[in-house]
C-alpha cells in the first residue's frame, strides 16, 4: 500500500471501503506521514500487519466533541498521544509563560491542543465510549508512567494512568507493544493475558502475581521527598537494565503496574520499520499549509535510536532506551536514495543522525557485562572500559551516502558527544581523528553546534556532563582543521542556565570565560524540569537522588530569568 492509505475523516474511510477502523489514533500534532513522528510509525506498523488504522489529528476538545465521535468506535482500541512533545513543554516556557506558537500545528498556530492533552483526550473518549479500551503512549504518557514531579503545578502527580483513566499505557518506542495489544485483542485475549504484554502499564485492584519491585506508594512520596528520590533511583536503574523487573506503585487502593520492556530492537526490526511506505509528507488535508516541525525534518534521516550519554536533564534514554538500536547501512542508503522523490529536494540531507549522532552501532564489547550493568551513563564520570567507541561504521556510512546518486551533502544537525572521540590530550585514535575532520569538513553546514552546557565543572558534575576542558580541546582542534581547510565555519556552543547546582556566580563565570571569546553565542536555555529526569528530581527535592546529598536549586522564576540574562551582559 502506498500513498495516504491512513484516513483522517469519515469521507476518507468510505473512499477506502471501510465501515469501521480497527484502531483509531488521536494525536495533539498535525498528521505527518514521516518516521520522525510516532503516530505515523504506529499507524504504518499496524497497517503493515493488516489492521485498518485511522488518525484524528488535533481534535477539538472545546466544542460538542464531534471530532471524537466522527469515526465511530474502533473494533479494537483507541490510541492517544499528545504528539512529539509533552503538551506542557510545548505550551509553556521555563518561566511558565504561554508560548505564542506551536511548531507541530499548521502555520505554527498555538491553541490547537489542551494542557495535559493525553489526560484530556482520554477522559473524553472514556466518557463517550466507556466500553472501548484506550491505550495511551508517546512522550507525555511514557515519562509520566509513575509518580512524577510536575513543574507547572509544582507538585507530585501520580501515574498518568490514574488521572486519564486509560486502560493501558505503552512506554518507550511503541511499535511492538501496540502491535502485541492489537494482536491479542483481535484474538480475544483475556484481561490477564493482555496484562502480560511487555512494555505496558496498567492499573489493578491488587498487586500482580510473581516477582516485582514494590515502590513507595504515591502518598508516601507526597509526604516524604526521600521516598520519591528512592523510587526514582529504582525506576532509573530498571530503565537502564537489559533485564528489568516489573515495577508496582500503590496509589490509594489501586496498584500501578509497569511491565519490563521488550529487548532492544534488532537491526532487522529497525530496518523493517523504516522500510514501510511512509510518504514523508503532511496529510493532504493541510493543502500546502506550512507546518514548521515538518520543515525541520522533511529531508532528515534517522540512523539509530537510544542514547547512553546519560545527561541528568535529558529524557531520551528514559523514552528511547540507553542501548543503541541501529539500522543497517543498506537501509539508510536506500532511504537517502528515495529522498530524490520528495518535492523541493535539492540533494541536501538536513540531518543524518539521531538523539546523539555519533553513537551509530556503538555498544559494549562484552554483551554479558552490559546485561549485568545498570549505569545511567556509559560516558560519565568516565567512559566505560567495555564501551566500543569505534567510529568506523559511521565513517563507512558517510562514504556510502556520499556515493549515492542525487545526494550532494549529508549534514549532521543532531547533537554529538565529543567525549566519544576526544580526551584531554586530543583524539583517542586515528579513527576518532578521521571522524572529527570528516564531521567538520563534510557534514557541517557552516556551523558546528555542540552542547558543553556550562563552563563550571561543579555545575557540569551535577548535570552529568564532562569537564569544560574537553570543549577547549575541541575548539582548538576545530580552529586548526578549519584554518587548514580554509573554511569559514563557526563553532556554536549551547548552554543551560538555572540548572540545579548553578548559581549566579556560576553564570557570571560562564559569561566571562575566555575560552568562549570570538565564538558565535546565541543559545542559552533556561532549565525546565521535565518528568522522569534526575534533574527534575533534584529540582523538586533539593537533593541528588543517588547520593541523597543537598543540591542548590534556584526555584525563584525571576532569579532563574536573571541567570539566563546574565549571559548576555
Amino acid at each position: 500500500m502506498t500513498g495516504f492509505s491512513i484516513p483522517t475523516s469519515k469521507k476518507e474511510m468510505e473512499a477506502l471501503g471501510w465501515d469501521q477502523a480497527d484502531v483509531i489514533l488521536f494525536t495533539g500534532d498535525a498528521f505527518i506521514d514521516h518516521p520522525s513522528f510516532g503516530t505515523a510509525v504506529i499507524a504504518r506498523v499496524l497497517e503493515s500487519h493488516g489492521y485498518r488504522v485511522a488518525v484524528i489529528p488535533q481534535p477539538n476538545w472545546r466544542d460538542d466533541l464531534r471530532d471524537f465521535r466522527k469515526l465511530g468506535r474502533p473494533r479494537l482500541y483507541f490510541g492517544v498521544s499528545s504528539g512529539a512533545m509533552d503538551s506542557m513543554v510545548n505550551h509553556y516556557t521555563a518561566s511558565k509563560r504561554l508560548r505564542s506558537n506551536d511548531a507541530y500545528t499548521p502555520e505554527g498556530r498555538a491553541g490547537y491542543r489542551p494542557d495535559y492533552a493525553v489526560t484530556v483526550y482520554t477522559n473524553i473518549l472514556k466518557k463517550l465510549f466507556p466500553d472501548v479500551p484506550v491505550v495511551i503512549g508517546g512522550i507525555e504518557a511514557s515519562l509520566r508512567r509513575l509518580t512524577h514531579y510536575d513543574y507547572w503545578q509544582d507538585c507530585l502527580k501520580p501515574s498518568i494512568l490514574i488521572g486519564s483513566k486509560a486502560d493501558y499505557l505503552v512506554y518507550g518506542m511503541g511499535e511492538r507493544p501496540n502491535l502485541a495489544l492489537a494482536d491479542a485483542m483481535a484474538a480475544g485475549a483475556s484481561e490477564d493475558e493482555l496484562r502480560r504484554i511487555p512494555q505496558i502499564g496498567y492499573v489493578a485492584d491488587q498487586a500482580p502475581d510473581g516477582d516485582f519491585f514494590d515502590l513507595h506508594s504515591f502518598e508516601s512520596c507526597q509526604r516524604n521527598k526521600l521516598a520519591f528520590a528512592q523510587n526514582f533511583n529504582i525506576i532509573e536503574r530498571e530503565a537502564n537494565r537489559l533485564h528489568a523487573e516489573t515495577l508496582v506503585e500503590q496509589v490509594a487502593d489501586k496498584f500501578v503496574c509497569i511491565n519490563p520492556p521488550y529487548p532492544p530492537a534488532t537491526e532487522a526490526e529497525m530496518d523493517e520499520v523504516y522500510a514501510l511506505p511512509f510518504t514523508k509528507l503532511p496529510h493532504p488535508r493541510y493543502k500546502g499549509k506550512r507546518i514548521p516541525a515538518y520543515d525541520m525534518i522533511k529531508f532528515s534521516i534517522t540512523t539509530h535510536r537510544g542514547c547512553f550519554g546519560g545527561c541528568n536533564f535529558c529524557t531520551i534514554a528514559a523514552h528511547q532506551g540507553k542501548f543503541i538500536q541501529s539500522r543497517s547501512q543498506e537501509s539508510i542508503v536506500r532511504e537517502a536514495a528515495q529522498l530524490a522523490n520528495l518535492p523541493d529536494f535539492k540533494g541536501n540531507i538536513s540531518d543524518l543522525g539521531a538523539p546523539t549522532a555519533n553513537m551509530y552501532k556503538m555498544g559494549g564489547r562484552n554483551k554479558e557485562m552490559c546485561a549485568k550493568c545498570s549505569r545511567q551513563s556509559c560516558l560519565f564520570p568516565r567512559m566505560c572500559k567495555n564501551l566500543d567507541n569505534d567510529h568506523t561504521p559511521l565513517l563507512e556510512l558517510y562514504d556510502a551516502i556520499a556515493a549515492t546518486p542525487g545526494i550532494r551533502n549529508a549534514y549532521v544537525g543532531s547533537g554529538i558527544r565529543y567525549d566519544l572521540f576526544l580526551g584531554p590530550d586530543g583524539c583517542y585514535d586515528a579513527t576518532c581523528e578521521r571522524y572529527l575532520r570528516e564531521l567538520i569538513v563534510n557534514h557541517t553546514s557552516g556551523r558546528l553546534k555542540v552542547a558543553p552546557e556550562h563552563t563550571q565543572d561543579n555545575v557540569l558534575a551535577v548535570m552529568g556532563k564532562p569537564s569544560f576542558r574537553l570543549f577547549e580541546v575541541l575548539r582548538a582542534r576545530f580552529d586548526e582543521i578549519t584554518r587548514r581547510e580554509r573554511l569559514k565555519y563557526q563553532l556554536v556552543p549551547y548552554f543551560i542556565s538555572g540548572h540545579p547546582g548553578c548559581g549566579m556566580r556560576d553564570m557570571a563565570a560562564l559569561s566571562q570565560n575566555k575560552s568562549l571569546k570570538g565564538l558565535y553565542m546565541e543559545q542559552v536555555q533556561d532549565f525546565t524540569p521535565t518528568p522522569m529526569t534526575v534533574s527534575s528530581v533534584m529540582f523538586y527535592s533539593g537533593m541528588d537522588p543517588r547520593t541523597l546529598k543537598p543540591v542548590f536549586v534556584e526555584r525563584d522564576i525571576e532569579k532563574k530569568r536573571k541567570q539566563k540574562l546574565y549571559f548576555f551582559k
